[in-house]
């Protein structure tokens, strides 16, 4: 299944809307109010557009109990961020900008108080929807008043698990998919993708994909063979969760050849697919806290701009936030913050990692074949690293330096290359080339992508 064709240039800027707009930690009592703060969002989108994002990916929007990830009405949108029309307005401004839209869902598992599962607590096994999970019903029979019990999200007994065996619940997400999408949504994240039945998403997709040829689906899958998950359920991509923990602990522990490994294992997933790549999201400590010696950040960027997939920024990395997560309960909080009412309102100390990421997106913009390049090695230290990204014949060199000295590199292989020795040229960075010797010169924690 090839992906839709404007995928190649989607740049996503990810945003937890629940955190982002500072709503309550818990669903609104019945007959509050509604508080319609999705709008906030709209005054972002011209910074998103700025910073070279092309799409808002979205966490989760809909009707829960808390996070956001224990869902209760999928038709609904969360009560703490509005309503129907504010969601539409939302839309309607992304797209007038061309930002595309993605929508988080949450179809492994739902809240305690989905409809269905309190339904089927009052009714029992004989209940109409008790074939939508998977219970564990008492052998001596079921007595009015007494909960079984049943299959949750790894252990969290709050996450239902929905049985992906019973067809009614693949209508229901089908149907749910597609009622956004007729709404305008451009495609979705599938949030625990990886703990679904294959067959499950091959059917709901195939379902969907029949009314809605150009959206886009992506699944989380943290570990596993990220590439038959993708060709078996019919998805366009899949979380490289591989790439993301190489990126940090390469410049951790000073060892490019992590880093090296993770790229010639992403090449074999580009041969099918276009991973989703990023260094920050919702789940994780944020890049900033993650690196032991901050001074290293823009070599995490360059890597996540320079090679093939789907980039994701997740809001506040742009601006150098820290956050870490941490387990235990509330420990998502610290890297799903509350934004300010309008850019004018950050501090002026992120700016400087700001502009950093337009000028890297810049450069994606002006050579879109990135999106599915390969890369090479072209030279590899423990504390060096040069490589090139390549496709169809078009080629940009990266060059990333992650010792506190500097570091003049000698690139044999780029002599031997004739065609670029006579075109290379500094695209951007701190660093040079030397077209006479075929050199790489590197500042102390320094960076060059040469064309």
């Amino acid at each position: 299944m090839a992906e839709p064709d404007w995928v190649q240039h989607a740049v996503w800027w990810q945003v937890y809307p629940l955190g982002f707009v500072g709503a309550e930690q818990n669903a609104l009592p019945a007959g509050a109010p509604l508080a319609h703060r999705l709008p906030q969002l709209i005054s972002w989108l011209d910074y998103a557009v700025e910073l070279g994002a092309s799409g808002i990916a979205l966490g989760p929007v809909f009707a829960s109990e808390t996070h956001g990830y224990d869902t209760t009405d999928y038709f609904r949108v969360d009560p703490r961020l509005g309503d129907d029309a504010d969601f539409d307005e939302l839309i309607r401004e992304a797209h007038s900008r061309g930002l595309r839209v993605l929508l988080d869902g949450v179809f492994n598992h739902t809240g305690r108080s989905f409809p269905p599962f309190q339904e089927t607590l009052s009714q029992g096994p004989s209940g109409a929807k008790a074939s939508w999970f998977r219970f564990d019903w008492p052998v001596s029979g079921w007595t009015p008043g007494t909960e079984p019990e049943y299959a949750d999200f790894e252990g969290h007994h709050h996450l239902v698990a929905l049985n992906h065996a019973e067809p009614e619940v693949a209508g229901f997400v089908a149907g749910v998919m597609k009622h956004w999408l007729a709404r305008g949504v451009d495609g979705w994240r599938l949030d625990a993708a990886y703990a679904v039945p294959t067959s499950f998403w091959s059917s709901v997709l195939a379902e969907v994909r029949a009314e809605f040829p150009d959206a886009y689906f992506v699944g989380e899958y943290i570990h596993g063979d990220y590439a038959a998950a993708v060709s078996d359920e019919g998805l366009d991509s899949a979380t490289q969760y591989e790439l993301w923990k190489a990126v940090w602990s390469s410049l951790n522990d000073r060892n490019f050849y992590e880093l090296a490994a993770a790229l010639e294992r992403h090449n074999t997933f580009l041969a099918g697919f276009v991973p989703l790549t990023f260094i920050g999201n919702h789940d994780v400590t944020r890049i900033a806290s993650k690196l032991q010696d901050p001074a290293l950040l823009p070599l995490a960027l360059v890597v996540l701009l320079t090679v093939g997939g789907t980039p994701t920024i997740y809001y506040g990395d742009e601006q150098a936030f820290r956050g870490v997560k941490e387990d235990r309960a509330g420990g998502d909080d610290d890297v799903r913050p509350a934004f300010p009412a309008s850019p004018a309102d950050l501090s002026p100390q992120g700016w400087t990692t700001y502009r950093l990421y337009q000028e890297l997106i810049g450069v994606r913009r002006r050579h879109a074949w990135l999106h599915s390049a390969r890369t090479s090695v072209l030279s590899l230290t423990n504390e060096q690293f040069i490589f090139v990204a390549e496709s169809d014949g078009d080629a940009l060199v990266v060059a990333l330096n992650l010792a506190d000295e500097p570091a003049d590199v000698d690139v044999t292989e780029l002599r031997e290359r004739e065609v670029l020795l006579a075109h290379t040229s500094l695209l951007a960075g701190t660093g040079s080339f030397d077209a006479q010797s075929g050199g790489v010169k590197l500042p102390a924690q320094g960076w060059a992508i040469l064309s």
